[in-house]
């Protein structure tokens, strides 16, 4: 399993490095809107929307060895994100 060397919190994004020394930036936003937990990942599958602020904000990052739980700003918090979701992420989805 690949994972990032490294974890940068800005005050809009997450930042990975990735051990080739490549640098993913993704805004916290595009984060919550794709939230892989099973409650949104239900809302995207039945076509809904994940209605989310534009200045929402990543409050807390808790290491879950496979990937991260991040916490949100809006108080979402059920989201683990692994590491292959991230290497597979695309804000254009």
């Amino acid at each position: 399993m690949n994972a990032p060397v490294e974890l940068r919190q800005a005050r809009d994004a997450l930042s990975l490095v990735w051990p080739n020394s490549d640098v993913q930036r993704i805004a916290h936003a595009a984060l919550r809107r794709a939230c892989p937990c099973s409650a949104c990942r239900s809302t995207r599958l039945a076509g809904g929307v994940i209605d989310v602020a534009d200045d929402v904000t990543v409050r807390d990052i808790a290491p879950m060895g496979y990937g991260v739980q991040l916490v949100f700003s809006d108080g979402h918090d059920r989201g683990i994100f692994p590491w292959p979701w991230f290497e597979a992420f695309s804000a254009n989805g």
